[in-house]
This record gives C-alpha cells, sequence and structure tokens, in this order.
C-alpha cells in the first residue's frame, strides 16, 4: 500500500480546486474519482433539454490536471475510511485498493432527496449525473415526438422551484415553442415554498415567477407533492386542494440527502450530522475529532452557507492552504459572497450580485453567460459552449439533440430503423 501526502476524494468543483491549490505547492495528492470527467454539475439540464452537447461540460480530470505533476488521478469508488489508520479503500475495475494519506479532503456531494419517499426515485427523473442528463433527454425527444393528441405524453412537472427546477421548466417550454413547435406543452412547476427562488425572494423571485406565467407554465407555490404513481403526481395546495396531474415526465429538483460516503466519513470521524446526513463540520472545516481530515462542499453543513459551487471552490482552496502550510492550522474558513444566479428562460435571468445588485431580464442571462463561460473548464469547452448557446439560443438549433439522434442511429441494428424521434436541428 502506498502512502502520499494528501487524498482527495470527489472530482467536483470543491475537489479540483483544492487539487490545482496544492500544487502549487508540489504537494503529492492523488484524487479519487468515481468517473472519468469533471462534471460541470450547473449545467446538467442545458444537456437534458438539447442546449449543451455532453462532452462541453464533462472534460476528462487527466486532461484537467494534466499540468500538475504533482497530482494522480485513480478512477475509483470509495468504500471506507479507516480515519485512524489514515487510510482510504476504494473499489476500481480490478477490485479494491487502499491508499495511506497524510491529509485527506472529502468533497463527495450528496445524493437526491425524496423526503422519506425513496419509491419515487424510479417514478422521476433528477439531474444529478451526466447520465441522469443524458436519460432525460432522450426521453424529452421521444415525448415530444408522441402524436398531439396524447396529452399525458406533452405534459411535463417539474417539482422544486430552485434554481435547477426553474431552469428545467423554463427550457422544457421553450422545446415547445421554439424547437417542437407542432407539438404542445404543457409544463407544471411546483414548489412548497410561498415563492420560487425562495433563497432570493422580492423582486427575483416576483420576476421568476411572472416571466415563467407569461410564457405559458403553470405555477404552484405553497403546494406540496403527496404522492406519485404511474404516470400521475398528486399535489396539494396550502388551503388543502388537491389536484391529480396526469403527466409521462415528472423531474425531481427538490432535497437532497447524504450519500454513503458521508455516512462512511461521519462514523470514522464521530462527526455529528443534521437531518439530512450532511456532515456538521468545524469552523476549520475539519471533520469530528480529526484535524487531519477536512470535508467540503454539498456535503456539508457550516455557517447556513449555500450548496453551490463557489462555496465549494472556495472551501477547497482554503482545506489546501493550510495542508500546504499557507495557513495555520485551526484557521476559520471565510466565505466571500459573490452572488447567485439563475436562468428563467432564453434571454431572461436573475442575477443576486453582492453589494445589493440586481439584475433581471436580458442584463441579467448576459451576466449569467459570462460567469458561465468563465467557469467552464477548458478552452475548447469555452469555444465548444459559445458554439452551442448561439445556434441554440439565437437560431432555433439543438445541438445535444442531434448528439442524441446521431448516437441512436449509431446503436440500431443493421436494417433496423432508429427511434421514432427525429433531430429537428436544421429545422
Amino acid at each position: 500500500m502506498r502512502t502520499t501526502d494528501a487524498v482527495i476524494i470527489g472530482s467536483g468543483f470543491g475537489g479540483l480546486a483544492a487539487a490545482k491549490q496544492l500544487s502549487r505547492s508540489d504537494v503529492e495528492t492523488t484524487l479519487i474519482s468515481a468517473t472519468d470527467e469533471h462534471l460541470f454539475q450547473p449545467l446538467l439540464y442545458q444537456v437534458a433539454t438539447g442546449v449543451l452537447v455532453e462532452e462541453e461540460i464533462a472534460p476528462p480530470i487527466a486532461e484537467v490536471l494534466a499540468s500538475k505533476d504533482s497530482v494522480s488521478v485513480q478512477r475509483g469508488y470509495v468504500t471506507a475510511v479507516d480515519a485512524e489508520a489514515k487510510v482510504v479503500t476504494y473499489r476500481t475495475d480490478t477490485g479494491d485498493e487502499q491508499i495511506g494519506y497524510r491529509n485527506l479532503i472529502v468533497a463527495g456531494g450528496v445524493a437526491q432527496g425524496y423526503f422519506g419517499h425513496d419509491e419515487w426515485a424510479d417514478r422521476t427523473f433528477s439531474l444529478k449525473s451526466l447520465d441522469d442528463a443524458i436519460e432525460l433527454r432522450a426521453h424529452l425527444l421521444d415525448r415530444f415526438e408522441a402524436p398531439v393528441a396524447d396529452r399525458k405524453a406533452h405534459t411535463f412537472v417539474v417539482v422544486g422551484g430552485g434554481a435547477t427546477g426553474v431552469e428545467v421548466a423554463g427550457q422544457i417550454r421553450e422545446l415547445g415553442t421554439r424547437y417542437f413547435t407542432d407539438a404542445p406543452a404543457t409544463v407544471h412547476l411546483v414548489e412548497g415554498a410561498g415563492e420560487l427562488l425562495p433563497v432570493y425572494g422580492g423582486k427575483l423571485s416576483s420576476f421568476t415567477r411572472r416571466t415563467l406565467e407569461e410564457s405559458g407554465i403553470d405555477v404552484h407555490t405553497d403546494t406540496f407533492v403527496t404522492d406519485i404513481d404511474a404516470g400521475a403526481v398528486t399535489v396539494r395546495n396550502s388551503d388543502g386542494d388537491e389536484q391529480v396531474i396526469e403527466a409521462d415526465t415528472i423531474v425531481w429538483s427538490a432535497g437532497m440527502q447524504a450519500n454513503d460516503l458521508s455516512r462512511a466519513v461521519a462514523a470514522a470521524t464521530h462527526c455529528e450530522t443534521d437531518r439530512a446526513g450532511r456532515l456538521l463540520i468545524d469552523e476549520d472545516l475539519t471533520v469530528g475529532d480529526r484535524d487531519d481530515v477536512f470535508a467540503i462542499g454539498d456535503m456539508t453543513s457550516l455557517n447556513g452557507y449555500p450548496g453551490q459551487s463557489p462555496v465549494a471552490m472556495q472551501e477547497g482552496r482554503h482545506a489546501a492552504d493550510v495542508i500546504r502550510g499557507r495557513k495555520p492550522a485551526g484557521t476559520p474558513f471565510a466565505y466571500l459572497d459573490k452572488g447567485s444566479m439563475a436562468v428563467v428562460n432564453r434571454h431572461n435571468a436573475v442575477v443576486d450580485a453582492p453589494f445589493g445588485v440586481q439584475l433581471t431580464g436580458v442584463f441579467g442571462w448576459i451576466a449569467w453567460l459570462a460567469v458561465h463561460l468563465f467557469y467552464l473548464v477548458g478552452f475548447r469547452n469555452r469555444i465548444a459552449a459559445v458554439a452551442s448557446w448561439f445556434r441554440s439560443f439565437a437560431g432555433r438549433k439543438r445541438p445535444g439533440f442531434a448528439q442524441a439522434v446521431e448516437r441512436q442511429a449509431r446503436s440500431a441494428a443493421p436494417g433496423e430503423q432508429p427511434g421514432r424521434f427525429q433531430d429537428r436541428s436544421a429545422a
């Protein structure tokens, strides 16, 4: 078993930021990732709705870190953490492996939560992984190609009025108005709070609701899902009135819960967790009774910081700076809030920036494009994303759908007709 100075678990924003920061001091680092790609998760919904092709938001991790000579990447799924022995066990294609560490950074993310109804996972679509987005993309293509008289096929329910839910609902509606113009699209957006984007509040939430409703989306706030069955969602509003919405497509973007890694780390470090299973980390990002184990990102809870990529990246750099001796051990983490943003639909976004600056409409949309372009990893990814955004938003094409159709045609057996859906990107 080999030993290294630092082990990072997870290749998301936090893990990648930590690896890059450690490389600045040539700290020998091994990053363990369950996938070969770094996933730009905030843009998953654009893959699912055909705006982008998957490669544009998922560059290979090894390629991203190729210039960092002190960082090695290992594909594997972590199954155990022994904090006393300082050993991580992970599963690979060839069997279990172990690696020792001097310091550990855990950035394993979270799983989708269903508020105690785990059976709903099999009846809905989520957007946590690239496979999730690809599966939803193929399903949307198939449903939009269904006969117009099939109302259930053309009814879409999105549960959760946060950024992901708003963005998914807005893009599905756009598919029916700009891409599949001969097919109807009835979209319902369900949110338990009294307003959409509740973390924003005020005029940004009001603008979001008004814009979506003007586009034809049925917005249900103060409304909770009580049941999801075969092709139907039952919701109840604050007055106790129930409604059954029949739909072939139900996208779940509400709630989160701890994954197996969170539970393993909590047990190994005697760390307390919140109701969702997130690690209640110390102010310096260390975990439980260990000063050599750091946890960052969505899997943690600290000072009410949001589960967003800017928090994870800043936490990753902070933990790395302590490990490489640029900050004293025990230094509390201080989050610099750079604001939040969400796309409502084409040419409309909301931005809550520092110093009370708030943008809506086309100005917010331009700011959103600029920020996400800046954070896209890899020069080639930026160029490709710009081209796809131009084709999707200035024109009426969906590069991701063209990719899906091409793949389906290639996978069809010789002499067999590909699927029912057809590429509309040339229309």
